[in-house]
C-alpha cells in the first residue's frame, strides 16, 4: 500500500463522520488536542516515564493500535490543511522513549499554533522516530491502520 492511500483512506473516514455527526465547522483544533491525548495514551502505555513502578509496558499489540490512534488524527490534521507526505519517514534514532515524547509533544503543538508544511513533516518525523524506537515496521502500521480505520467506520455506525 502506498502511504498516499492512507490520507485518502482517511479523507473517507472524516467524510463519513462528518456525516453521520452533523459536522459543519472547523474542527482542527478539537483534532489536535484529540492527536496529542493519543500521544498521551501511547507513552501511558508503553510506561516509559514511571520510574516509580516496575510493572512493564502493555502488550506490544495494544501499544500498536495506540500508536494507530494518532496517525487516524496525524492523517487527518494533514487533510484538513492540504498537507501530504510521500513517504513514511524511516529514522534510526535509539533514545530514551521519554524524551521522544515530550519532542513529539511539543512539535505538535508547534504543529497546531502554526500549520505549515514544515511543522506538520516535523510531527511526522518523530512519530517515525517513535515508531522505530518502538520496533513498529510500516507494515505493522499499515496493517494496524486498515484494522482500527474498519473499527472506527463500525463505531460510527453503531452509535460509538
Amino acid at each position: 500500500m502506498e502511504f498516499k492511500e492512507l490520507f485518502e483512506m482517511q479523507r473517507q473516514l472524516d467524510a463519513f463522520i462528518e456525516k453521520t455527526q452533523n459536522i459543519e465547522r472547523d474542527v482542527f483544533k478539537e483534532k489536535g488536542l484529540a492527536l496529542m491525548i493519543e500521544l498521551a495514551e501511547l507513552a501511558n502505555e508503553t510506561r516509559c516515564f514511571k520510574f516509580w513502578s516496575t510493572k512493564g509496558p502493555s502488550e506490544r499489540e495494544i501499544i500498536l493500535e495506540e500508536f494507530v490512534d494518532s496517525i487516524h488524527f496525524l492523517l487527518s490534521l494533514g487533510n484538513e490543511k492540504d498537507l501530504s507526505l510521500d513517504a513514511w519517514p524511516e529514522i534510526q534514532m535509539k533514545e530514551d522513549l521519554t524524551n521522544w515524547f515530550l519532542r513529539t509533544q511539543d512539535a505538535i503543538l508547534l504543529f497546531i499554533q502554526h500549520p505549515t508544511e514544515d511543522y506538520y513533516r516535523a510531527v511526522w518525523q518523530y512519530y517515525g522516530v517513535l515508531a522505530y524506537n518502538l520496533d513498529f515496521s510500516f507494515d505493522d502500521i499499515i496493517g494496524a491502520y486498515i484494522a482500527k480505520n474498519e473499527k472506527n467506520y463500525e463505531r460510527q455506525r453503531t452509535g460509538y
